[in-house]
């Protein structure tokens, strides 16, 4: 499935990238674009993952 998550990307004075996909309280960091990028898949992985494992339905 699908899914697409709003993500405001804040690049940090001292390199990298915060991304913070508030649907589900969640921020990330990254040294690059893709680097975040690929955290915030892990991170909403494991989310995604938890909501399978306690049978409820994941809806943004």
């Amino acid at each position: 499935m699908l899914y697409k998550i709003p993500l405001l990307l804040t690049p940090q004075p001292e390199g990298g990238f915060y991304a913070d996909f508030s649907a589900f309280a969640r921020v990330s960091y990254g040294e690059s674009i893709d680097e975040v990028l690929v955290n915030v898949r892990d991170a909403f992985e494991a989310i995604r993952k938890l909501y399978e494992d306690l049978g409820k339905k994941l809806t943004i």
